[in-house]
Order: structure tokens, then C-alpha cells, then sequence
């Protein structure tokens, strides 16, 4: 595919108009002298589904709107961090990312044996699993050495190995976490960033970046780079910020998931760092698996929530790729019963986030891309992937219109004042 076959759609070129015209619409109380406007932006898991968070973030920088901290998890996680890491804070990107996306064979990341990427193939297309039964005999040892041996149908080092491709070759060159954090800071802020109320200058340290993923051998949620010192020391700093979006996209048995060994002070007593960021006391391990963050925290819409007691100065946009919770799950059969217990861990901790904090609601954005998409077809079709692309670009342009920054705050200062 190329970059025109999504942005020349009849659709897509009349919600870029329709943008274009929102870019005196106040959005944000942080500006620099462009007239960008700045928001903080939480994106969701989702597999292959996040082709439509381009959209959605196409659509928003047509509309002057840049992302300054950046979160997300999984399919949000890779998103997340290509934002971050391919140029300046100032600069629009999602032209950048659909370009190296649409380049890019998604069936190359499923990298297993060759065998088993056809039975997976074969399920996600909703092939009936008695048919199927022959090759899963045929293929027992595959399948064996695969999921008891590995954990994981797919290695995932193709995609690891394209992450670090997109940023070495990007406009910043992010080779490893030291250059992707400097990138961030202070001195690479736009000129003239600041408070379009008070005329004060933007003084933050850096435009942070947090990436979810779950630390199953010690049982721990873990944001990286925030944590990254615990499992690499102070070799997290040349290491590549490809390998935490590894880790967070390790989605359980479809991948393996992601191994480091030799971790720092292996057999101590946990050390107040380990205590303060994941609660473990145990001994530190010497290796730690990681898999899909969305196990723990799928939307992590609550990684900026200040409790300051003050209105935010820029408001945290959420994006779900997923629709809101609707109907029940269906748990007759013990596929639907482990399906409906993981979907449960995936999204208790932030709905109870939103359930304590019903303001966040005016800032989310519902993609539902879910209804209509499998999220582990890597084979999807062109017309499918263009199809979510322009999924993520409608809903990116419905929420932009809707949101109104001086009710918001108005919001937010009455549930502070509730607090």
C-alpha cells in the first residue's frame, strides 16, 4: 500500500477540510508561537485496530492539536512511542507514521513457523475449530515446542527489529532510551511555549512518555522508561526504546513474551525503588518475562491525572479503541468463560479510574473499532486497513467538534470542588 491510498479517500479529504477549519477553536491553554495548542494523550490496546489511532491523530494535528506527554498501551504503546520518538514535539507526525505503516507488511510481524502462521490464519478468519483438528495433530509438535516451550506462537522480533528501524532512520534518530528522553526535553520545546491565560513560559523538564506493560514475574504494572532502571540498571540508557513497546505488546500465547535476563542486584532483598514502584518485597529476580500491558492496564487514562486541587493547564485526551461496555459476555462454554475473565482484567482498573473520575468522560474518544475488526488479523485486507483509518479520522473529527476546553474546565473545577 502507499500513503495515498489512505489519504486520497472522498471521505478522508472532506474531514481533512472540516479539521482545517477547527484551528482557531481554543482546545488548550498551552500554545507556542505557531499557534499549535498542546494536549496530553492516552492511547488504547488493540492489536492490529490501531491503524485507526493514525487517524484519529491525523485529524486532530490538522487541527493545530499536538501531543506533549504521550502514554499509552499495546497497539497505544507502538503509537505512543513513534510519536515520540520521530520528531521534534512540534512537528505534525502522523503523516510520518501512516507513511512507514502503509509501507509495511503486517503479517511479517507474525513470525512463527510457517505452519502454525497458517492455522493461526485460519482461526482469526473463523475457520470451525473441528475442521482445523487435523492440522493441529499433524502439527502437534510445533504446537507443542510453540506454546510449552516458548509461551508464544510468535517470536515477535520482527516487529522489534521495524520499531527500531522507523526510529533510527526518523528525523531525530532515536537509537536508544537517552536519546529518545533528550529529544523530549526542555531545550528541544518549542519557541515561545506557554500559558495562553498568564503569558508564563512552559518550565517542564521533559514531555514524558510512559509505556504500559506487565511484569508477570513479579506480578507488577510497569511504565517504562519511568521503570526501566529496575530491569536494565544504568544500561537502560543505551538500550533501544524498541524493546519496551516489545514488552508491552507481548499479547499472552500470540507472542512470547518479552525475556530480560541478568537483572540488577538478582537474589537481594527488593531495594526501595523496587518497593516503591511495584510493591514487590521478595527477592529480585534474575530474569523477569513480560507480557501484553493491556493485562493490567489496557487504557492507562490515568498515568496524567493531577491531584494539584488546581484545574489542568491542558486537558489528557483518551482514545478507546474499543466500544463502551454494552452488552454481557456470553460464558456458557469455556472459550466465552476465558475470554470474559481476561476482558475483565484488562479493563477493571481504568474503568474504576473513570467510574471515580466521570469528568474524564467529556475527553475520551470512542472508536468502537472492535465491532467490525479483528484485532490479531495481520493479514487484514488493504480496503479493511483503509477503512480503519478512516474509522479513527470520522471519530477523531466528531470528538474535536464536541469538545468545548472552557466547559471542561468549568467541569473539572465543580469536581474538584466536590473532592
Amino acid at each position: 500500500m502507499t500513503f495515498e491510498d489512505f489519504t486520497n479517500q472522498p471521505e478522508f479529504l472532506e474531514i481533512l477540510k472540516e479539521a482545517e477549519k477547527l484551528k482557531n477553536r481554543v482546545f488548550s491553554d498551552i500554545i507556542d508561537e505557531e499557534g499549535n495548542q498542546y494536549v496530553d494523550l492516552v492511547q488504547e490496546g488493540g492489536g492490529v485496530l490501531g491503524i485507526a489511532l493514525v487517524g484519529y491523530t491525523y485529524i486532530l494535528e490538522t487541527a493545530g492539536i499536538r501531543f506533549f506527554h504521550l502514554a499509552g498501551t499495546s497497539a497505544g504503546a507502538i503509537n505512543t512511542l513513534v510519536l515520540a520518538g520521530i520528531d521534534s514535539i512540534d512537528r505534525a507526525k502522523s503523516k510520518q507514521v501512516l507513511d512507514v505503516l502503509a509501507k509495511q507488511d503486517l503479517f511479517e510481524f507474525v513470525d512463527g513457523d510457517p505452519s502454525l502462521k497458517k492455522i493461526i490464519q485460519k482461526v482469526i478468519d473463523g475457520t470451525p475449530f473441528k475442521k482445523l483438528l487435523w492440522k493441529l495433530a499433524f502439527n502437534f509438535p510445533r504446537v507443542k515446542k510453540a506454546l510449552f516451550v516458548n509461551l508464544g506462537l510468535n517470536p515477535g522480533k520482527a516487529f522489534e527489529i521495524w520499531i527500531e528501524k522507523v526510529l533510527r532512520e526518523s528525523p531525530n534518530t532515536i537509537t536508544k532510551v537517552s536519546e529518545l528522553i533528550e529529544k523530549r526535553g526542555k531545550k528541544y520545546f518549542p519557541a515561545g511555549l506557554k500559558n495562553r491565560l498568564t503569558g508564563q513560559l512552559i518550565n517542564d523538564d521533559y514531555a514524558h512518555v510512559h509505556i504500559i506493560a506487565a511484569d508477570i514475574t513479579t506480578q507488577s504494572k510497569v511504565q517504562f522508561p519511568k521503570m526501566a532502571h529496575l530491569y536494565w540498571g544504568d544500561e537502560m540508557w543505551n538500550i533501544s526504546p524498541a524493546k519496551m513497546v516489545r514488552a508491552s505488546m507481548s499479547v499472552p500465547f500470540f507472542f512470547t513474551p518479552f525475556e530480560i535476563d541478568n537483572i540488577p542486584d538478582a537474589g537481594k532483598p527488593a531495594n526501595n525503588d523496587w518497593i516503591k514502584y511495584t510493591n514487590f518485597h521478595g527477592p529480585i529476580p534474575q530474569k523477569v518475562k513480560f507480557v501484553d500491558g493491556g493485562m493490567i492496564s489496557n487504557f492507562p487514562i490515568n498515568v496524567f491525572h493531577t491531584k494539584s486541587g488546581n484545574v489542568p493547564r491542558k486537558p489528557t485526551f483518551g482514545v478507546k479503541l474499543s466500544a463502551y461496555r454494552d452488552e454481557c459476555s456470553d460464558i456458557d462454554d469455556l472459550g466465552g468463560f476465558i475470554g470474559s475473565m481476561i476482558s475483565t482484567m484488562r479493563h477493571d482498573a481504568d474503568n474504576e479510574f473513570l467510574i471515580q473520575n466521570p469528568d474524564f468522560q467529556k475527553l475520551i474518544c470512542f472508536i468502537d473499532a472492535d465491532k467490525d475488526f479483528n484485532w490479531l488479523n495481520f493479514k487484514m485486507s488493504d480496503e479493511s486497513k483503509k477503512k480503519l483509518f478512516l474509522l479513527g479520522a470520522r471519530k477523531g473529527l466528531e470528538f474535536i467538534r464536541q469538545f468545548n476546553w472552557g466547559d471542561y474546565k468549568k467541569l473539572r473545577a465543580q469536581q474538584l470542588m466536590i473532592q
